[in-house]
């Protein structure tokens, strides 16, 4: 059964997951591959001179035949370059929340090459991975959480059991694993019928740095079963809350734009719509 307004919602969310950058964006190279991409000028906003001090040069010049944002750094100093700059934008109020977190840089081809401070990434449009467990009591009712009203972002809506980055020191799994036992108190080895599920891929305008960011992220989602006699319990203060919901309210949440963009598209990939 369709919850009344699902088709639309679903197709309206498909259409923001996918957007293209609302202005031309240039190249951001780093070590002589291509790893992001920034705002017309936004890294002019910032004090070079934070780079010149630790030689390293960011420089805007031709790259495959269009103007690009370059770090020019040898391969070992990528890392410290990237977190320079990172600082250099937090500094000047450019860049997302500070997490003191670093998630991996990858090149094209989808190899780390450096890793970076978690608020940068955005406005430097990098490419993040993030993971996502949809939760099922016994009887087939799906936990959902309730995001921290003080959360930066999307404070307040409704998310699956858990979702959360993927940092660079993290597998896929060690991921998977943390952020379950830190959202929900739960184990994943006692979870039952843990399964991949899938994925879900975002391209579209971030808000961070002023609106100048773009959000480049794939989304891994898993599923399993909690136990009868398990409940999740927040150990992060970053969950408001956690309920059971029926299939059908399930639907109608989603309809209704209750849960985030990435929980619900993961949601509805889990249902199969």
């Amino acid at each position: 059964m369709t919850a009344p307004g699902l088709d639309g919602w679903l197709a309206a969310a498909r259409r923001a997951a996918q957007q293209p950058p609302a202005q031309p964006r240039q190249t951001l190279v780093v070590a002589g591959q291509v790893v992001g991409s920034v705002a017309p000028d936004f890294l002019n906003k910032i004090c070079l001179q934070r780079l010149l001090d630790k030689r390293y040069q960011l420089l805007n010049q031709e790259y495959g035949g269009a103007p690009a944002w370059q770090l020019d750094v040898p391969p070992e100093a990528a890392t410290d370059a990237l977190n320079t700059l990172a600082a250099a934008l937090r500094d000047a109020d450019l860049c997302g929340p500070w997490r003191n977190e670093q998630l991996a840089v990858c090149n094209a081809a989808g190899a780390v090459i450096a890793t970076v401070e978690r608020g940068a990434v955005r406005v430097l449009g990098l490419a993040t991975r993030a993971v996502h467990l949809v939760g099922l009591a016994p009887d087939g009712r799906m936990w959902v959480q309730q995001r921290s009203m003080t959360k930066p972002n999307n404070p307040g809506q409704w998310d699956t059991l858990m979702g959360g980055m993927v940092s660079a020191a993290d597998t896929l799994h060690e991921a998977l694993a943390r952020e379950t036992w830190e959202e929900a108190g739960l184990r994943v080895a006692a979870l039952h019928g843990l399964r991949h599920g899938g994925h879900v891929d975002f391209g579209r305008e971030s808000r961070e740095g002023g609106g100048a960011g773009y959000m480049r992220e794939r989304i891994d989602w898993f599923c399993a079963e909690v136990p009868e006699g398990l409940a999740p319990d927040n150990q992060d203060g970053e969950v408001e809350r956690f309920d059971l919901l029926a299939p059908q309210a399930v639907r109608e949440w989603l309809a209704q734009g209750r849960f985030t963009l990435e929980a619900g598209l993961v949601i509805a990939a889990f249902l199969g719509l």
